[in-house]
């Protein structure tokens, strides 16, 4: 299998399945000397895990990380930074049911397609437990950028029909983690949460949209033509699962604009009046907030009986069964942060190429 590895100068490169014995990781190309806390990246995991309340998933892991090399007295050494998660609550007869039969909408069918031969257990490789490893990848990255004064965080701004109206400057990025479904509107928090449990309690799932955004970030990143910056996050995000849409600034509301409504105007310093540009101008970070919106589909496992085939082509009726997120979108947020960290620092460090003086 090809595809495990994204990044340039900081690549991160991952491994393991759902329920095999671990999932993990090498990140490769970490400047030296950088400090590494290793309670920090922990924070991160733990801001993932399934578990941490009635609206996930009930799956008990710790996600305990364990840096194997490329850290020595609290530093990086700049050599490949190895790191394992030991899987400890996989529950494999709970999915002895779809050994044989496909899941409506989920990667089984394709992966036999391809393969020939798939791990039906959680979904091995196609399960999002392999996201883990990206929360550590881009917590590591936090860290590196952490002289830059980079700031990345993301929210809830939708589930289903239930969408945050305040902009995001008029929302206080401290109240996120106190929230259960990381909403930092009260009000509609509480929209969200009793959505999400009216639809669990129908054996159903629902799908939302996480907003992403990146300040202080510094201007000149982006390597067009191809790896334009813009383009390397769009990428960044839709390899995350469940992820069906991005948009970046005005997004596709642009498409209804004019130029003359559309185009963000300079001030004497060369900031910009508005921010319809997202920060990002013909593929080059400009200095402006980078703002994002990921939207996330329904999770295709539902606790509802469904009609399927099997791999013979016969109609089947797929049981319900296993343990599931009604709404995957609260758990993903850390995991969308980690993947615009990783985005930044490697474009960070390309960019230093860029000139000699």
């Amino acid at each position: 299998m090809a595809g495990n590895s994204i990044g340039t100068l900081f690549k991160l490169s991952t491994f393991g399945e759902s329920h095999g014995e671990a999932i993990g990781g090498v990140i490769d190309g970490c400047p030296s000397g950088i400090e590494i806390s290793i309670e920090q990246i922990q924070n991160e995991l733990d801001r993932r895990r399934p578990g941490q309340s009635n609206l996930t998933t009930q799956r008990k892991e710790g996600d305990l990380v364990k840096i194997l090399s490329g850290v020595f007295e609290g530093k990086t050494t700049g050599t490949p930074i190895g790191f394992i998660i030991q899987n400890q609550d996989a529950k494999s007869k709970d999915y002895s049911q779809i050994k044989d039969v496909y899941r409506p909408s989920h990667a089984d069918k394709v992966y036999n397609n391809k393969y020939g031969f798939r791990d039906y257990r959680g979904g091995g490789r196609s399960s999002a437990r392999e996201t883990a490893t990206r929360v550590v990848g881009g917590a590591i990255a936090r860290q590196a950028l952490s002289h830059l004064n980079v700031d990345v965080w993301a929210y809830v701004s939708a589930v289903g029909e239930i969408e945050v109206n305040n902009h995001y400057t008029n929302l206080d990025s401290q109240k996120i983690e106190s929230s259960l479904v990381r909403c930092p509107d009260a009000v509609t928090a509480q929209k969200m949460i009793e959505r999400i449990e009216q639809v669990k309690k129908a054996g159903d799932s629902i799908g939302g949209i996480i907003t992403c955004v990146i300040q202080n970030a510094p201007v000149g990143l982006g390597e067009p033509v191809f790896d334009k910056l813009h383009a390397d996050l769009g990428k960044a995000m839709l390899s995350i699962n469940a992820v069906k849409g991005f948009e970046i600034g005005s997004g596709f509301s642009s498409s209804r604009m004019l130029g003359s409504e559309h185009n963000d105007l300079f001030n004497k310093d060369g900031s910009t009046k508005t921010n319809n540009s997202g920060g990002i101008q013909g593929g080059i970070s400009n200095g402006e907030d980078i703002v994002m919106r990921i939207a996330f589909k329904p999770v295709a496992t539902i606790m509802k009986d469904q009609p399927s085939i099997n791999a013979y082509g016969e109609e089947k009726v797929l049981l319900a069964k296993g343990r599931h997120d009604p709404c995957v979108v609260p758990r993903a947020v850390p995991i969308v942060e980690a993947m615009a960290l990783l985005t930044i620092l490697d474009h960070y460090l390309r960019n230093k190429t860029s000139r000699i003086v």
